[in-house]
């Protein structure tokens, strides 16, 4: 009874070691290259942005064909904070009583209002229109951020052995101040 135990955690054994490990492994590499390249991608695409101060339809849709080259499905969320100042004025009625001091305010735009510029549900535009495009002004906030919503084969097999779910693969934030105007 004991040899034959013995027997059966040692094939248990060879299997693991022979077939799961190396897949594993595998999956583990799979997933750093989509890392990278995804990484890779998001950087480039926002210093293109930061630099140029637009997003046009075709950047976002080769970034996105560029992500989509990884094998994994991405939430792709984009954010845009303009910088305003807002004048004080001593008494709200009359505007000309400036108080001399200013509030910084930081006006927000998330993907969803991105988006509804770039591809406008009326589609009359073609994609080279400059209306379509959706532009920065020099010293607003862009930031991009990436996360893999389908589950890697990495995943699969990590929660397979250990019996807990991994968050998300791919996990990246990236953005800066929008340096130039080139539209």
């Amino acid at each position: 009874m004991i040899n034959a135990a013995s027997k059966l955690l040692a094939v248990l054994l060879a299997v693991l070691l022979l077939y799961v490990y190396p897949a594993a492994e595998t999956a583990d590499r799979q997933d750093d290259i989509a890392r990278m390249t995804a990484t890779q991608n998001v950087t480039r695409f926002v210093d293109s942005v930061r630099t140029k101060g637009y997003i046009s339809p075709r950047m976002f849709a080769e970034f996105e064909e560029q992500l989509a080259q990884t094998g994994n499905v991405y939430e792709v969320s984009m954010e845009h904070l303009h910088k305003k100042y807002v004048p004080h004025y001593t008494d709200p009625i009359v505007t000309n009583s400036f108080a001399g001091t200013y509030e910084v305010v930081q006006d927000g735009y998330y993907s969803a209002q991105i988006r509804e510029r770039l591809f406008p549900s009326s589609g009359a535009a073609s994609v080279d229109d400059l209306v379509r495009r959706y532009k920065l002004t020099t010293g607003d906030f862009f930031t991009v951020t990436l996360k893999n919503s389908n589950r890697t084969p990495s995943m699969l097999i990590r929660e397979w052995l250990s019996g807990t779910a991994q968050a998300s693969a791919v996990f990246i934030a990236y953005g800066g101040m929008v340096l130039n105007e080139d539209y």
